[in-house]
């Protein structure tokens, strides 16, 4: 058949997908008059997908047709109706008709033949014929499988239905829900590209799904595995992210973090492209010392974004407004970007990708992450965290952002550990400790890395009071740090010895 009556390829030869996070795994979408699997379970989004798919191809004025033989034009309608779509301008066509139902057809419904298959494919090549689409979705070839009995007979008809779309010059999706388990090499060999989408049930919290891109001949697209929603609206894809893809220029002087004390332990200040690691105990000070270093940024104009992980938005707006840390006029200029994630909800790509919008679209120079315990604990079916975790440093290292991760460590006094060490990832580290001094419970505060500044080596007390952060000076009798059993046994003034009590975090 001739190719004159095919939809003109675009420039690049490519038909986006619709979905933008797909198209940029894809490298701009899939390359036009070919045949692609897209293989999943029940549930993963395929059906989504290819809407989204034919959706694309009608905004472009091109010619949709959507073939079923699982589900009814009127089920697909619900579908499409979920995400607040129309499927107007899209053709519909069911294999499967009330009269195919019928008594009369009942036979060879329970008796699929070879006869059967054939009035399948041909019908779909006359329906294809007449309407000349420029896409088309087929959907599924489970059925078209079980029609076909024998795997000799299935693929000879995967072929003709091959060359006869390729005739048209038609982009074809086909879906396969895998009911003959993982992989299905007969369709990987034939298809031009496969995409995969996977379903991970999680003991608690929503499920997280991750797509990927089995192959697809003539491209470099990205490969490995990418998160993605499935929401009201269709898929929203989260690209794997690739740090090296990423950097810049920028001013590498050190800044201030707002606590001359704080300054000197690091040896100068934040490095911009450097992250710092506060490591301490709960209750010890350090989510409102990242929050002192915050406000100090957002002091000096620039823009700073606080990802919560387990702390409430409310909370943290109260605690810093007594300790003379307001960040309400902040949040109101737009200065303060903060997302509260639920542990239970978020997964890798997801967070990646929100730390990516601030950072190229918000303009943010500063990251705070409260905390990498939770940030680990919300995605507990997740691989590779580590790499990803190490990944998110490195591309907001190579941005110039300067970035305050918190760690929680178990325990209040003596020897403290933590489920995560990621502490190898990070450029400095400040440890935080509670110590006993006349009869008090203080903090002491330590720089005990740093790969971008010459720090103190020094101890020092630590504090919270209505000014925020205080830091003394070097507690030179400190001793017993590394046996996990700190204490003072100093003369000098302590900063609470002028105070009756000692304010709380």
């Amino acid at each position: 058949m001739s190719n004159s009556s095919s939809a003109p390829s675009s420039p690049e030869g490519l038909a986006p997908t619709g979905i933008a996070g797909l198209d940029n795994i894809l490298n701009g979408g899939l390359p036009e008059r070919h045949l692609y699997l897209v293989e999943g379970s029940p549930g993963t989004g395929k059906t989504t997908l290819a809407l989204q798919f034919l959706l694309s191809g009608r905004a472009q004025g091109e010619r949709g047709l959507y073939v079923t033989l699982s589900e009814t034009s009127e089920e697909l309608a619900q579908v499409a109706h979920s995400h607040g779509w129309s499927l107007d301008g899209i053709e519909v066509y069911d294999l499967v008709s009330d009269e195919g139902l019928s008594e009369d057809a009942e036979q060879t419904i329970l008796h699929p033949s070879e006869f059967e298959l054939g009035e399948t494919t041909r019908d779909v090549m006359r329906l294809v014929g007449e309407l000349k689409p420029h896409r088309v979705v087929f959907d599924s070839l489970s059925e078209l499988r079980l029609l076909a009995q024998s795997a000799l007979r299935y693929r000879r008809q995967i072929l003709a239905l091959k060359r006869f779309f390729a005739q048209l010059g038609c982009t074809v999706l086909m879906l396969d829900d895998k009911s003959v388990g993982e992989g299905d090499q007969q369709l990987h060999s034939i298809a031009h590209g496969v995409i995969h989408l996977n379903q991970n049930v999680n003991a608690y919290g929503s499920d997280k799904r991750r797509l990927r891109v089995v192959k697809l001949r003539g491209v470099k697209f990205r490969s490995g595995d990418h998160d993605f929603d499935l929401n009201r609206g269709g898929l929203l894809v989260f690209p794997r992210l690739v740090a090296g893809e990423h950097g810049s220029d920028f001013d590498t002087q050190p800044i201030s973090t707002g606590t001359p004390g704080l300054d000197e332990l690091l040896g100068g200040g934040l490095a911009p492209g450097s992250n710092l690691l506060l490591a301490g105990p709960a209750g010890v000070g350090k989510t409102t010392t990242a929050t002192s270093c915050a406000v100090a940024a957002m002091r000096r104009g620039e823009k700073v974004a606080y990802y919560l992980f387990d702390e409430g938005l409310n909370t943290l707006r109260v605690r810093s407004r007594f300790l003379g840390l307001d960040i309400e006029p902040f949040i109101a200029s737009g200065q303060l970007l903060i997302r509260s994630f639920d542990p239970a909800e978020v997964s890798p790509g997801q967070f990646a990708h929100a730390v990516r919008d601030a950072v190229e679209k918000d303009g943010v120079t500063m990251v705070v992450i409260d905390s990498l315990n939770s940030y680990m604990q919300a995605m507990p079916g997740g691989q590779y965290l580590q790499l990803q975790m190490h990944e998110l440093l490195a591309y907001l290292n190579l941005r110039g952002v300067v970035t305050l991760i918190i760690l929680s460590l178990h325990g209040v006094v003596g020897e403290m550990r933590t489920d995560v060490d990621l502490s190898y990832l990070s450029d400095a580290m400040v440890q935080y400790r509670f110590f006993e001094a006349r009869g008090n419970l203080l903090k002491a505060i330590s720089v005990v890395k740093s790969r971008t500044m010459r720090h103190e080596t020094s101890i020092r007390e630590f504090r919270l009071g209505p000014d925020g952060v205080e830091i003394g000076k070097p507690l030179a009798d400190f001793h017993g740090i590394l046996a996990g059993t700190e204490a003072y046994a100093g003369t000098y003034a302590l900063l609470g010895d002028s105070d009756t009590t000692v304010p709380a975090r």
